[in-house]
């Protein structure tokens, strides 16, 4: 498969098929079509407006997460946070590139905006299965993109944090391996941190990056007391990818044939599919 966002489509349809056949996923199919309609008109009209190609497999990926973390009784609000999803891409952008990642942006505007709209974290249950499956196919996907380092960074400083907390109160482990028993935790790890789009440019700044987003979902939780502390730490640490760029230098990322950094498909002579052309400038908000 050339491009890795396809793979991406492919297992996150298949993640939430599964949810909705078999888990109980409380997202009615009307509903799923509602957020993947409007994701894809949202994006076609902001690429008609820069005059870029329609990037509808960005996209996807990005209406397919909101399908399986936002939850919402009221579709108004729903397709509100499919616009900002994509929105977000288009305004609040850094030298060419957008600072959030599109769906953790959405969602936490939306928990910001109203109390109408949350997460469930537990819907997929603690089904050992279930988590295993999920983690091989997230890490099929971050190997394709290129972005396993960040995965694989943020979860162990994640657990780290966990397990030290836990040793420390002298709680059984237990405890700490409960709370990684989650499947929207093994969502955000394989295909949300790792957005190959929004993580820092080097190998340095993603492990950087990792760790300030482990660090900072530890003490949302444990500390703040609030929950979805990933989302929240996410959003913030992601103000800090600009400057994580300046200090530690790399190549910027871009869709190659087989996901490649830009310079490899370069040299290799492969048609390289820029996830967003070059823009004009436009101011971040």
């Amino acid at each position: 498969m050339a491009d890795p966002r396809l793979c991406q489509i492919a297992v996150l349809s298949s993640l939430l098929i599964y949810g909705m056949g078999w888990l109980g996923f409380d997202i009615t199919v009307g509903r799923a079509l509602l957020l993947l309609a409007t994701v894809l008109g949202t994006q076609a009209i902001g690429d008609r407006v820069v005059e870029a190609p329609w990037n509808w497999k960005s996209a996807l990926i990005s209406g397919l997460s909101l399908c399986l973390l936002c939850r919402t009784n009221d579709p108004g609000l729903a397709f509100l946070a499919a616009v900002i999803t994509i929105g977000s891409k288009f305004l609040i952008r850094f030298r060419g590139k957008h600072i959030f990642n599109p769906t953790n942006g959405g969602i936490v505007a939306m928990l910001l905006l109203t109390d109408q709209v949350w997460v469930s974290p537990g819907q997929w249950g603690t089904v050992a299965v279930c988590a295993f499956l999920m983690a091989c196919l997230g890490a099929l996907v971050v190997n394709r993109a290129k972005r396993s380092d960040v995965t694989y960074a943020f979860i162990g400083f994640y657990c780290a944090l966990l397990v030290g907390r836990s040793l420390y109160l002298g709680e059984p482990l237990t405890i700490p391996l409960h709370r990684l028993e989650s499947g929207a935790l093994l969502l955000f790890t394989f295909f949300m941190i790792s957005d190959p789009k929004t993580t820092p440019d080097s190998r340095a700044g993603r492990v950087v990056f990792a760790a300030l987003v482990a660090f900072g979902a530890w003490y949302v939780q444990f500390r703040l007391f609030r929950t979805n502390g990933v989302l929240w730490s996410l959003a913030a640490c992601s103000l800090a990818v600009p400057l994580l760029d300046r200090l530690l230098p790399g190549g910027r990322y871009t869709w190659a044939g087989k996901a490649g950094e830009a310079g490899k498909a370069g040299k290799a002579g492969r048609e390289t599919l820029p996830a967003y052309p070059a823009y004009p400038a436009v101011p971040v908000l």
